[in-house]
């Protein structure tokens, strides 16, 4: 049961990586390419697509990672799978605290009411995301390490 749940968990964790580092490194170049207020409409949908999906995964991930921790705590790796544990519970901190605030103002932004200042700020998202998927993959790589 405790191998289902380790890899259950490591492909829950591994799949929202890579949306999250698709995010950053694929679509926003993507929308950032398009013309004219393309980019930026495509991005109000993705945050509000995306804006409904994350903290369930994010949350979700959190769990399944607290269940592995508890469940295999005499095992091997544990201490790999609290790291883990603790790097996502950074990454829904700073989604708390610094993306979302951003993302909620966002994804209501039209070419008609979007504030002077829309390019500075979906910047300085991008940046925050970057550093947040950094932390996503350190996670996952360290799941992954608990497997071996």
């Amino acid at each position: 049961m405790l191998n289902a749940l380790e890899v259950i968990t490591t492909v829950v964790v591994g799949v929202m990586v890579g949306v999250e580092f698709s995010v950053a490194f694929v679509m926003n170049r993507i929308f950032n390419a398009l013309p004219e207020d393309s980019g930026q409409l495509g991005r109000a949908h993705g945050g509000r697509m995306l804006g409904a999906v994350m903290p369930v995964w994010y949350i979700g991930s959190l769990v399944l990672v607290a269940v592995w921790a508890v469940a295999g705590w005499h095992h091997h790796g544990t201490g790999l799978v609290v790291t883990a544990g603790a790097l996502l519970m950074l990454s829904v901190i700073m989604s708390v605290l610094l993306l979302v605030p951003i993302n909620n103002q966002s994804k209501t932004w039209t070419p008609e009411n979007r504030p002077a200042d829309w390019k500075q700020q979906l910047n300085r998202w991008d940046r925050y995301h970057h550093v947040r998927v950094a932390v996503l993959i350190a996670a996952f790589a360290l799941l992954v390490t608990a497997l071996t």
